[in-house]
């Protein structure tokens, strides 16, 4: 197989393979620092959740499902044991009360600010050592990846109450 001359960007195949290694490394290093944390551990898919309902304040469980790609039991089994540890909370939508909305507790919220330093102390730890021209365009092509990333993850803008569709 022939390398890329240097400087020249990389084929997205290589990249694919690089941020996915990257991922299951960085998994690694959140378990080993989830003991640390100071409050019942979650899952990897647990966390998930707590993420997503965080970027889409009252969603419902049907919708959450989707941006999971889970079965409805999957999620309800998720959401029962993050209402059990009281990071989250289900009432019924006023919109339509057969629906469950969902929304992180106090609780919640600060379970995730020290989740997310414990994760950035691990990260400032490892960039520290990288030398500075790759810590630089690390942080532009991680900026773009996110946003690239996030996009799907997020919900349409409600108006009026009621969900932006469009024609």
């Amino acid at each position: 197989m022939r390398q890329s001359p240097i400087g020249s960007p990389r084929p997205p195949v290589s990249a694919v393979a690089e941020v996915s290694e990257l991922i299951e490394l960085l998994e690694v290093v959140w378990e080993r620092g989830r003991d640390t944390v100071c409050a019942p551990p979650v899952s990897s898919a647990q966390a998930r959740v707590l993420f997503l309902v965080e970027k889409n304040e009252e969603i419902n469980l049907r919708t959450l499902g989707g941006l999971l790609g889970a079965a409805p039991s999957s999620v309800t089994r998720l959401c029962d044991r993050l209402q059990a540890v009281g990071f989250l909370e289900r009432n019924p939508s006023p919109a339509d009360r057969r629906e469950l909305q969902l929304r992180l507790t106090a609780q919640g919220r600060t379970y995730l600010v020290d989740l997310r330093a414990r994760r950035k102390e691990a990260l400032t730890e490892a960039i520290a050592a990288m030398p500075p021209a790759s810590r630089a365009a690390l942080a532009v092509g991680l900026a773009d990846l996110r946003e690239a990333v996030s996009a799907p993850l997020r919900l349409p803008r409600t108006l009026n109450g009621a969900e932006s569709r469009t024609a």
